[in-house]
């Protein structure tokens, strides 16, 4: 019994707070709110005159303000209301749809009465409007030739298009303020040093990943487009200087000696006969031998180096944004081994020396590719670091 009348004032506290949460929201003003807490007690309770009270009360003032700012906006005249307009006049509608999941409701005996209002018609004329405002404000924007414009004019084009999906010319439209509103980036590479390289060298050393760079208003190029495609920024990487260092062939000689177990022997008394420890054992000593080997270890060395920097060049008006030096080196290294003696006395990564072989140098424009994979690495981060120059 005690259970149960715990659990009766438990539910009379949540059924209390739904009921002054709704007619909290209605004194707040907050109209549409209250709306929502009553059809959810509603629809427990038909026949709660609370909150009938309270719906009927807050769907009345809603629906009363919103008619009185449609009533304003259109008096007012301003082409760009349509999209207000609309959005209210969907307001009112979903209001109407919401009330229906509730309805009909009686209070007192009496129907309480949601008369119903087709708002469709109302509501394709302000989405025609308001997408013949968005229309002609995109050709507005578009006349001033201007990036940011374009932008802007693109999304209004956008807005028309989901207003009006068969909206006449509006993918063209798009399509041009999206081309117009773009920032075109060219990254090339400027070679001042003393190595001429060859085209594809070039080529793999923009092989950068630009794509993942691009935004959704910049786009970064190594290929002209066409000849007359506009950029609207040079990304240049001024490669200045190649240092390709001479083959270096180093000679280092060393002894390396090891002891190992040679048997064992019998330890003698002053007489010549063999001693015995106390238990009458022969009494042995362990005998050791050196192992020597003469170890010629050659090692050959080439190193590169590529310095430069990155300039970020604006085109109109033509500065220089930034200029970052950029850097990388590459080296080259083999060391082999020849053993001369016995080559038990050497460590078994000593004797893994000794079967390496010296190989051909790289040539000089190996090293240089070989440095340009750690070069577009530093392009590429110069790049990137960069990016809040363009837009």
């Amino acid at each position: 019994m005690k259970r149960i009348l715990q659990i009766f004032i438990i539910l009379s506290i949540l059924l209390s707070a739904g009921c002054s949460s709704s007619k909290k929201q209605l004194s707040k003003g907050n109209y549409d709110a209250a709306i929502d807490k009553a059809v959810k007690e509603l629809r427990r309770d038909r026949d709660d005159e609370k909150q009938i009270q309270i719906l009927s009360e807050s769907y009345r003032i809603a629906n009363e303000l919103d008619q009185e700012r449609i009533r304003y906006l259109k008096m007012e005249g301003r082409a760009n209301s349509w999209d207000e307009i609309y959005q209210i006049y969907q307001a009112l509608s979903s209001r109407q749809t919401l009330v229906r999941t509730v309805t009909p409701l009686n209070l007192n005996g009496a129907p309480v009465d949601f008369p119903y209002v087709d708002y469709i018609s109302d509501m394709v004329e302000a989405k025609r409007k308001a997408a013949d405002f968005y229309f002609a404000h995109g050709n507005q924007l578009m006349e001033g030739k201007i990036k940011e414009n374009y932008r802007q004019a693109f999304g209004e084009f956008l807005r028309a298009k989901q207003y009006m999906g068969d909206y006449p010319g509006i993918d063209n439209k798009i399509e041009e303020a999206k081309y117009k509103g773009m920032s075109r980036v060219f990254v090339s590479v400027q070679n001042s040093s003393i190595i001429k390289f060859p085209p594809e060298f070039e080529q793999d050393m923009l092989a950068l990943d630009l794509p993942s760079l691009n935004s959704e208003w910049v786009e970064y190029h190594t290929q002209n487009l066409n000849n007359t495609t506009e950029y609207d920024y040079f990304v240049n990487v001024n490669i200045k200087n190649v240092a390709v260092s001479p083959d270096q062939t180093l000679q280092k000689d060393s002894i390396v000696k090891r002891d190992i177990d040679d048997g064992f022997e019998y330890k003698l008394d002053k007489k010549g006969n063999v001693m015995r420890d106390t238990l009458g054992n022969d009494i042995k000593i362990r005998k050791y031998k050196t192992l020597q080997c003469a170890l010629v270890e050659t090692v050959q060395l080439k190193a590169c180096r590529i310095d430069g920097d990155v300039d970020v060049i604006q085109v109109n008006p033509n500065k220089v944004l930034k200029k970052d030096p950029i850097g990388a080196q590459s080296n080259f290294e083999n060391v082999s081994s020849r053993a001369i003696g016995d080559t038990q006395a050497l460590s078994p990564e000593l004797l893994a020396r000794t079967k390496k072989q010296p190989v051909p140098f790289p040539t000089d424009l190996d090293m240089v590719i070989m440095c340009s994979e750690n070069l577009k690495m530093a392009i590429r981060g110069a790049i990137q670091n960069n990016r809040r120059f363009i837009y």
